[in-house]
């Protein structure tokens, strides 16, 4: 029954990374230049919420696709660098007390979410 929903669940999946990627960015330049936008409530709200349904996408498609992380290792490299992604995020918007910490941190994460992409781009190249 999910196999018939694949397309749209993908497509959920991809949107939400985009929209996470380019919020993100926002909240670490508002971040950066010390404007209280970039904490809103209503931004970290939406963060929440588009990062919870990209998540939930990419359990499905998983599911979907019966591969698995530390078993199937594209899967297990997007994994790992989420979870480095995420850490760089947290330093970016919370733990970094300097304009070049903040500014170091954002370019780090920026990196790693594109190592992300590439990792899942390249496996699709792949797999046809």
């Amino acid at each position: 029954m999910l196999a018939a929903h694949y397309l749209d669940i993908r497509l959920v999946h991809l949107t939400c990374a985009a929209l996470s990627g380019t919020l993100f960015t926002v909240r670490g330049v508002l971040h950066i230049n010390h404007y209280p936008l970039a904490n809103h409530r209503a931004l970290r709200g939406a963060s929440y919420l588009i990062d919870t349904t990209l998540l939930l996408a990419a359990v499905l498609l998983m599911l979907i696709v019966h591969q698995y992380p530390f078993i199937n290792g594209w899967l297990t490299a997007k994994l790992g660098l989420l979870v480095l992604y995420i850490a760089l995020g947290i330093i970016t918007l919370k733990r970094a007390r300097t304009t070049r910490g903040r500014s170091c941190a954002l370019l780090s994460a920026l990196s790693v979410f594109l190592a992300i992409v590439a990792v899942a781009v390249l496996h699709q190249l792949r797999a046809g």
